[in-house]
């Protein structure tokens, strides 16, 4: 490339206006009267979304590939066809109550990434592909992150296409139904490297006023449910010391999941989010309560330490109360660290253009986590308004949405070439 080129490839800017545009587009499909979305995925209004990317995608030149679990890759040339594309993407299936901008941002990033690269006439030499990940959300088909765990051959085909929802129809008839069932098999399309840019859904970056986060990696998550036993007795003749009060002792340890968290810091998490009390009755001192535990933190070992010390103080509690407390694990997913040079090409994009920006790791799970199982993989944050996401109100601004857009393509163009 001569001077005067990586001059004007230093000068790259996407079209603000434009992406916001298709992203204001897609979120007509399955539009909800307070603002967001709701498209479940394979759904009608799943494919409906699904074959709006596709038509944009082939207005841009690209050829489209579909997998046997309905992933949709996207690509455009480049001057070498022997090396693997550079990938970026993310999801367009949304939750019930979903926004706008949680998956969708990061394939319309992509998308415009290509666009601005066509009316610059720029090529690659790497391919530039742009994926669309089958049900991310999990919100009707679980397990999540389905298309991309597939994909890396950590979720079996078969288990895949088995899934039910709660009407009994499975993830398979459904990719069949919506035209999404592809030929090829998941995991045999190369990749060189894989970005995704993503609204944080949170509120760091908002509240430390930078316009990106580069991620530095996913927490790890262990997911568990908790079961407190003692006895249901009348709550008018049961005197207070001769209780065995079940929520009482559940509630002692439930403050324990928050100061676990706070014991493990900097990137420590405890949540409960789930509480079912048996028999549930006003004047019956409660027998059995369960309840759910979500504990996260940067690395498997700090999680291992999370649950050694929250394990430790359930018996301690269960010595002292001598009600028996069994905790159950349900599942876990472990920390993903990103690669190295995706960071560094992230963070010199956005110092290259003027962007205030912040290492951040990311609380929820993404594709790109089992993306960086088979690639260098990096993330790209947006500030979302209030840290709201998964809801209605979800929320960016359109200099936010650009300025991601444009670390984007600075950051694919760094590891394919021009």
């Amino acid at each position: 490339m001569t001077p005067q080129g990586a001059s004007n490839h230093l000068a790259l800017r996407i079209d603000g206006a434009r992406l916001w545009q298709s992203l204001m587009e897609l979120a007509r499909i399955g539009a909800t009267p307070k603002g967001g979305v709701c498209r479940l995925a394979l759904s009608d209004l799943d494919r409906q979304a699904r074959d709006l990317a596709v038509r944009w995608a082939q207005d841009a030149g690209m050829t489209i590939q579909v997998d046997q679990i309905g992933n949709i890759f996207m690509r455009r040339a480049g001057r070498n066809r022997q090396l693997p594309p550079v990938m970026t993407g993310s999801h367009i299936d949304t939750q019930p109550t979903g926004g706008k901008f949680d998956g969708n941002y990061g394939v319309l990033a992509g998308l415009e990434v290509v666009r601005t690269l066509n009316d610059q006439g720029v090529q690659t030499e790497a391919p530039i592909e742009v994926a669309i990940w089958t049900n991310e959300e999990g919100s009707r088909f679980v397990p999540v992150m389905m298309g991309s765990g597939v994909f890396a051959r950590a979720i079996p085909l078969e288990q895949a296409y088995a899934a039910t929802d709660v009407n009994a129809v499975t993830v398979k008839d459904e990719l069949a139904r919506i035209g999404y069932i592809g030929a090829e098999v998941p995991g045999e399309h190369p990749v060189g490297a894989y970005f995704e840019a993503h609204i944080e859904q949170g509120p760091v970056l908002e509240d430390h006023d930078q316009v990106i986060g580069v991620v530095t990696g996913v927490l790890g998550i262990r997911w568990y449910n908790c079961t407190v036993t003692g006895m249901e007795a009348h709550a008018g003749p049961t005197p207070m010391v001769l209780r065995k009060d079940a929520l009482q002792v559940a509630t002692r340890l439930m403050q324990e999941v928050v100061a676990c968290a706070h014991r493990h810091p900097p990137h420590g998490r405890g949540t409960v989010g789930m509480v079912q009390v048996h028999p549930n009755s006003r004047n019956v001192i409660p027998g059995r309560v369960t309840f759910s535990i979500d504990l996260r933190n940067a690395s498997d070992a700090l999680c291992l330490a999370m649950d050694a010390d929250i394990r430790a103080v359930a018996e301690r509690l269960s010595v002292q109360t001598g009600l028996p407390i069994h905790i159950e694990p349900v599942s876990e997913y472990n920390a993903q660290a990103f690669d190295a040079g995706c960071i560094e090409a992230i963070t010199g994009a956005a110092t290259r253009m003027g962007y205030s920006h912040m290492p951040v790791v990311s609380g929820a799970g993404h594709d790109a986590v089992y993306m960086a199982r088979l690639a260098p993989t990096g993330m790209i944050f947006i500030p979302c308004k209030d840290g709201i996401s998964h809801n209605e109100t979800e929320d960016a601004t359109p200099e936010h949405v650009t300025a991601g857009a444009n670390v984007l393509l600075h950051a694919m163009l760094a590891r394919a070439g021009c």
